[in-house]
């Protein structure tokens, strides 16, 4: 059951009767808990509601074009929490005194399938496993860190965590497309697990799409048994990013695995050509974001008019040299 939040002028919901503070139980008997769910039994033309209105049960009828949506839209939904207590937690890492939102630990195949939050797959029910490939919620993103279950569940800090590569199979047996990351934590699963965990990873192509190597983030307030990601940590992991990618690049025309652009400036190795990174499928993970800079830096500079305005540009210490080049260009 999820409630009406708000709903369309003139849509079809609300010549239906649909009122805001309305409960929708089911459509066309389909048990209603999300957006998801909406959007997913809401293609006929004919929806057949159960609402629940100030505690009375009600019924109504919805009629639109096939394909169009109904016209509400449902209160958030609430996140299933983290079970895992990582090492590496960037949630645990933030200081007291932020807004409360940010101290949320998410981990909801919702807001993977929607919006690219990785999870780890440790809390996956088997209703919510039936779920994702009934509605064939894919590609959803997936943390794995190790494919060994041993380091995994220690660097999770969750011995009931499942076995991943089970997991994995399950969701790729059903079609189900993923984008995986490793979280690189020096000492824990870099030089062989990492090879190993890459490899592992590779026989599920294509549906494991996309293999990120990110470098773990430490802040103050960080597990003082990790350290981070040196130059030479960097410069290792890359050889063996690179070894893959020559490997699997030969074989199927596409790299799979990547390094975080970071990894690059860590071991001041320049980056690849943008092409390397195909379709950017993990940009927002911050892989291959300076590269497209770079491109489109060198493509906006062909049009640039002198200019006597002033310009504040703020940055971090990672990208400060790449947008201080493209400033002193200006």
């Amino acid at each position: 059951m999820a409630e009406v939040q708000d709903l369309e002028i003139q849509s079809p919901a609300q010549r239906a009767g649909i009122l805001s503070g309305d409960n929708i139980v089911s459509i066309n008997g389909n048990p209603i808990n999300d957006e998801i769910d909406v959007t997913f039994y809401s293609q006929s033309p004919i929806l057949e509601l159960v609402i629940k209105r100030k505690g009375k049960i009600l019924e109504k009828t919805i009629e639109k074009d096939e394909y169009e949506q109904p016209g509400f839209t449902l209160k958030p939904f609430k996140i299933k929490q983290c079970a895992n207590r990582c090492l590496f937690c960037f949630v645990s890492q933030l200081p007291k005194g932020l807004r409360k939102t940010l101290y949320i630990k998410d981990e909801d195949f919702r807001l993977s399938f929607q919006y690219g939050s990785y999870l780890t797959l440790s809390n996956l029910t088997p209703e919510d496993k039936k779920r994702i490939i009934t509605q064939r919620l894919s590609p959803l993103y997936v943390s794995i860190h190790s494919t060994n279950d041993e380091i995994r569940r220690h660097m999770l800090r969750n011995n009931n965590a499942a076995p991943i590569i089970k997991e994995i199979k399950y969701l790729v047996k059903n079609k189900i497309k993923l984008h995986t990351q490793i979280v690189l934590c020096p000492g824990f699963n870099d030089g062989e697990d990492l090879k190993n965990s890459i490899n592992d990873l590779y026989k599920f192509y294509p549906y494991v799409n996309t293999i990120a190597v990110i470098p773990v983030g430490l802040t103050a307030l960080g597990n003082k048994k990790l350290r981070p990601v040196t130059k030479e940590d960097a410069v290792d992991a890359l050889t063996i990013i690179e070894k893959a990618q020559k490997k699997f690049s030969k074989k199927h025309g596409d790299y799979v695995v990547y390094g975080a652009d970071e990894l690059y400036i860590k071991a001041d190795i320049n980056f690849p050509p943008l092409r390397n990174y195909g379709e950017l499928h993990q940009i927002e993970n911050g892989v291959g974001m300076v590269p497209q800079f770079i491109e489109k830096a060198r493509r906006f500079r062909k049009h640039i008019q002198p200019s006597n305005s002033k310009i504040i540009a703020i940055t971090g210490i990672s990208f400060y040299p790449y947008l201080n080049k493209f400033v002193q260009r200006l």
